[in-house]
């Protein structure tokens, strides 16, 4: 447990009620810090990863909290962004687009439950599903677009309209893009526990 990528993966949990309790708190230095520990969070998530292959330290305690810490990291951020309304506040001209303006937030909690049953699932069969590509790729795409979104209130406060409505394009325009990636890689896991219901197989 006391291996640097463990030690990693525990800071990203711990940080997780830091960063809630800066998002919270009045005033754009709290709004700063948030989006710093969310920052240093995120990137704990690579590092983590990087430090198990170059030290030759992984482990299934660590394979076990990884993806919990992912998981729980993501859906605070997600949380707080639609409780303080960022996801809703840009271009509220029609009751439905506000409505919609959630779903790609929907979207990615939707999947993160879903993965994780299908891999405790796929785990109680012994059918491995490696971490992808892709699936780091998307891991990273989500991370900029929760982090956009946690500065958009400061760019709409700081920025003249016309560069603070296009910011708050280009970061939910990320945010769908996530969600996009999200409904991909959620399709090769659950792909993988249907292949297993016709007959065990191991994906390697």
């Amino acid at each position: 447990m006391l291996a640097l990528p463990n030690i990693l993966t525990i800071m990203r949990i711990v940080l997780v009620p830091v960063f809630a309790l800066a998002y919270v708190l009045p005033g754009d230095t709290a709004r700063l810090i948030a989006f710093a520990v969310f920052c240093i969070a995120g990137a704990s998530d690579a590092l983590d990863g990087l430090a198990a292959r170059r030290l030759n330290a992984g482990s299934d305690f660590g394979r076990m909290l990884d993806p919990i810490a992912d998981k729980i990291l993501v859906a605070v951020a997600l949380m707080m962004l639609v409780a303080e309304g960022s996801i809703r506040q840009f271009n509220l001209t029609m009751s439905l687009a506000s409505l919609l303006r959630l779903v790609p937030a929907l979207i990615i909690l939707t999947r993160e439950i879903l993965v994780s049953g299908l891999r405790e699932f796929l785990a109680g069969a012994k059918v491995s599903v490696p971490v992808t590509v892709f699936a780091k790729f998307k891991t990273a795409i989500q991370m900029v677009a929760i982090g956009a979104m946690i500065l958009t209130p400061l760019a709409d406060k700081y920025l003249p309209d016309i560069q603070a409505l296009s910011y708050a394009a280009f970061a939910y325009g990320l945010l769908w893009v996530a969600a996009a990636l999200t409904v991909y890689t959620g399709w090769v896991y659950f792909r993988a526990g249907l292949r297993h219901l016709h007959g065990p197989r191991i994906v390697s």
